[in-house]
Formats: C-alpha cells, sequence, structure tokens
C-alpha cells in the first residue's frame, strides 16, 4: 500500500529522459560562432548590393564598350573611363565644386520655399471644402503650365540673377508637393475619421492624430517628386544667363566641343539627384516609423 503523503513528492520528482540534449544558449557559440554570423550577414549584404548594381554596372560597360568597338562615334560618346577622367580634372582644378555649389543653392533654395509654402497650403485645401472649391480652378489652369514654358515671363520679371531661378524652382517643385499634399488629406480611411470621432477628438486634435499622419506617406512622396524638378528645371534655367552652375557647365562644354566635359556634368547631375532622392527616402522613414511594411523579402 502506497502513503497518501509520499506522492507529491513523487510527482514533482523530475523526468529526464536518458536522450536528451542539452540546447546551447545564445552566447554559447563561442567566437567561431560569432565570427560565422557576422561573416553571414557580411555575404547578405554584399549579395543585396550586388544584386541592386548590377544594372549600373551593365550600363557602364556598355558605355565603356560602344565607342571602343566602333558601336558609336566616340567623338560624341566619348568612353567611360575618358568622362570619369575629364570629371577627376574638373574636380581637383575646383570647378566642378563650384558649379555645384551654386546649383545646389539654387536648388535646396526653391525646394526649401516649396516645402514649407506648398504643404500648408495643401493641407488647408484638403482640410477645407470651401477653399478646395475656391481654389480647383485656379490650380488646374497652373498645374497644366509647364514650368520651362514660364522661364522668359520669370526673367522678364526678374532678371538675369539668382532670383528668377530659385523662383523657377520653387514654382516647379510646389505643384507636386501641393497637389500630394491635398490627395494625402483628402484619401485617408473615412473609417479611421468616423473611429476617432467616437472617441471624443476635436478638429485639432483629429488634424494632428489622424489626418496628418495618414496623409505623411503621400506628401513625401511629393517632396521626393519636386528634389528630382528642382534639378532639372534648375539645369534648364542654369543655360540661361548663368555663370555658373551645372547647366552653365554642360552648355558651355557643349558650344566649346568639351565632351567629356559635358558628360562629366551630366554624371554629376545623376549622382546629385540619387543622393537627394535617398535622403528623402530616409527622411520619410524617420516620419513614418509606425507604418508596417507588408512587401515580400
Amino acid at each position: 500500500m502506497v502513503d497518501i503523503v509520499e506522492r507529491p513528492a513523487r510527482l514533482a520528482a523530475p523526468t529526464t529522459a536518458p536522450d536528451a540534449v542539452a540546447v546551447p544558449g545564445p552566447g554559447a557559440g563561442g567566437p567561431a560562432a560569432r565570427l560565422l554570423g557576422r561573416a553571414g550577414r557580411l555575404l547578405g549584404l554584399g549579395g543585396r548590393v550586388l544584386h541592386r548594381s548590377v544594372a549600373i554596372v551593365a550600363l557602364a560597360a556598355i558605355w565603356e564598350s560602344a565607342p571602343r568597338l566602333g558601336l558609336v562615334d566616340r567623338v560624341f560618346l566619348p568612353p567611360l573611363s575618358e568622362v570619369l577622367v575629364a570629371w577627376w580634372e574638373l574636380l581637383r582644378s575646383g570647378q566642378l565644386a563650384e558649379h555645384v555649389g551654386a546649383s545646389l543653392t539654387r536648388s535646396l533654395a526653391g525646394l526649401g520655399l516649396a516645402v514649407l509654402t506648398a504643404i500648408p497650403l495643401g493641407l488647408l485645401i484638403g482640410w477645407y471644402r470651401p477653399l478646395a472649391e475656391l481654389l480647383s480652378p485656379l490650380l488646374e489652369v497652373f498645374r497644366n503650365t509647364a514650368a520651362l514654358a514660364l522661364l522668359p515671363v520669370f526673367v522678364l520679371i526678374l532678371g538675369l540673377g539668382e532670383t528668377s531661378k530659385i523662383a523657377l524652382v520653387l514654382y516647379a517643385c510646389s505643384w507636386p508637393i501641393l497637389l500630394n499634399t491635398i490627395a494625402g488629406v483628402k484619401g485617408v480611411d473615412p473609417l479611421l475619421i468616423r473611429s476617432a470621432r467616437s472617441m471624443g477628438l476635436n478638429h485639432l486634435r483629429l488634424f494632428q492624430k489622424v489626418i496628418l499622419p495618414a496623409a505623411v506617406p503621400t506628401i513625401f512622396t511629393g517632396v521626393r517628386l519636386a528634389g528630382a524638378y528642382s534639378i532639372l528645371v534648375l539645369v534648364a534655367a542654369e543655360m540661361v544667363g548663368a555663370k555658373a552652375g551645372l547647366g552653365y557647365l554642360i552648355n558651355y562644354a557643349q558650344y566649346n566641343f568639351a565632351i567629356a566635359d559635358m558628360y562629366s556634368g551630366i554624371i554629376t547631375i545623376s549622382a546629385i539627384g540619387l543622393v537627394v532622392n535617398q535622403l528623402l527616402v530616409a527622411l520619410e522613414r524617420r516620419f513614418s516609423t509606425w507604418r508596417v511594411d507588408v512587401t515580400a523579402g
């Protein structure tokens, strides 16, 4: 007969399987395991970088080989290596830095003014329907007018100096920011708005906590488009009456048949556009940390 008092002790006794294997903890791998993990992460990063740069490497290879093989006239399209040599000479002489500084000053000034004016105006138009109905016909007229078509108007009114170029960049950048801001405010899910109102949020808190965060991704889409426009429109404006800037460099090199210098300016514009876009993407992620990425890896 088994004593009842002994049962809890027997039930509480641990049963260890004879073939059980102890699982090592996170730090049990030692330096070798950590080194292997770090090498695996580096290989993964290198694979992603290689995957994303395949198209650029292929373009560079075609650019280098096509003129050398006689597929195109190397007078009008020199090999990429010659263009890079010319780019380095411009950089070493200080000319490239001078032109880049002049272009970036004008471009960032126009873009910054566009952000400061177009985003608040877009929020107001998207939030207040009477204001949207009042300004919609005027917006439709100006949104379909190309910025470069107004370049002579800006030059006639503001002159050939810095003011006309910054004003042209401001005009070109304002429309993508303004229209995307309006679309972002109007595109907020009505269910979110009704839920927020049912919780007792007033108009100011509703706008601050629901409307503005939901519209941020669309607003940044407009800012990124404006960042590209700020460089493209400025280059065209700098070809008229400018004494410095990447547009002036390209135009001057073309007239003097310095083809390698011309392509150097074009490559610099592309690189600046890429850097500006990546900076804006990083800024968008900073202000959209609440978003969840649902794309497949």
